[in-house]
């Protein structure tokens, strides 16, 4: 993009905020138009299109905050989109030439104080005109320590802006549960912003990443203009096991038990993430609800230690849903025995305190 570009564009008119908004308001509006301009919500729309593209060339700029300070100074000195033209006074349709311009500037019919006229860079006894705006912006003219970084790209007006960062893109990934604890690679397609090919990228996730945890990709987002790439930024959502849930480090789990189990005790064997089972003791009279810590059968708190959180087990006891013949005898008998046993005893005066 040239500075005659910058000179005609109000960037901050494209993305409909203020001269003084900070970087918070410039990347809300830009997300919210390119939301609703995006070619993928507007197929077939051309004008869409170009409106999308605007937006994007907008917010690369005032995203960054050294191209931000140099179109701001740009602006300021066409006093917000005169045309650059070498036309003579007077002539039809002729605009304001060099000398108009910074005649404005320095009040002076065209030249700065001091009478320094516009030479040729370098020339004996004159600056040229890229070095005396060099100057205006605090910059080196061409050739000098940090004369690259000239808004004006150097030489002329027709170079490119400095080299800036490329803006960081969102994706989202979804994996399943024991691939998020183990650490896994997934293949995430993600779309070019201004409508560019659709790209490929495999991504390798951490181990123990979490549901809703985002993770960051370094230079997988939109190229920048001579300068880095921006980043991916990965949203993960991780599928539901129908054993386990996570709690942090710790896993959860339920462990059906049978009613004679509960009331007698019993040894019973309990799954475990890795696929193996464990032999778990329940204690006689272990009421639905209890629950019981197996260490170390959690998640593995790095990958380079076997250091693991713990598997809770809580206890639920399983209630015959057809209770006849011998079973309905043996409930009735123990019914009779523990006849003077009352499970609800205070409960109402608890509850009315």
């Amino acid at each position: 993009m040239s500075m005659q570009d910058w000179a005609e564009k109000d960037f901050y008119a494209v993305l409909g905020v203020s001269h003084d908004a900070d970087a918070a308001e410039i990347k809300k509006a830009y997300r919210k138009k390119a939301r609703t301009l995006h070619p993928d919500a507007n197929p077939g729309d051309a004008a869409a299109e170009q409106r999308f593209k605007e937006v994007g060339e907008a917010y690369a700029v005032l995203s960054d905050p050294e191209q931000r300070r140099q179109y701001d100074g740009v602006r300021a000195m066409v006093g917000g989109g005169a045309r650059f033209s070498a036309g003579g006074a007077g002539a039809p349709g002729a605009g304001a030439g060099f000398e108009d311009l910074l005649g404005g500037l320095f009040g002076q019919g065209g030249r700065p104080p001091g009478g320094v006229r516009f030479g040729t860079p370098g020339g004996a006894g004159s600056g040229g005109f890229e070095d005396l705006l060099g100057g205006l912006f605090g910059q080196g003219g061409p050739g000098a320590p940090g004369g690259a970084g000239n808004p004006f790209g150097g030489p002329g007006f027709g170079g490119p802006p400095p080299p800036a960062r490329g803006q960081d893109l969102e994706a989202s990934a979804r994996v399943g549960f024991r691939a998020a604890l183990e650490g896994a690679t997934v293949t995430l397609r993600v779309p070019d912003p201004r409508g560019g090919p659709v790209r490929t990228v495999n991504a390798r996730l951490p181990q123990g990443v979490r549901d809703g945890q985002k993770v960051r990709l370094r230079g997988q987002g939109m190229p920048g203009p001579g300068g880095t790439a921006g980043d991916l930024l990965v949203t993960v959502h991780v599928e539901p096991h129908p054993v386990f849930t996570r709690e942090g480090d710790d896993l959860r789990m339920t462990l059906p038990v049978s009613f004679d189990e509960a009331v007698l005790g019993a040894t019973v064997e309990v799954p475990t993430l890795d696929g193996a089972t464990v032999r778990v003791k329940v204690a006689p009279g272990t009421p639905s609800g209890r629950t019981l810590r197996l260490k170390g059968r959690g998640v593995r708190r790095s990958r380079s230690s076997d250091d693991r959180g713990d598997l809770l087990i809580t206890v639920e006891v399983v209630v015959p849903q057809r209770v006849d013949g011998a079973v309905r005898e043996a409930v009735e008998a123990f019914a009779k025995a523990t006849a003077g046993e009352h499970p609800r005893a205070g409960l109402a005066e608890r509850a009315r305190s």
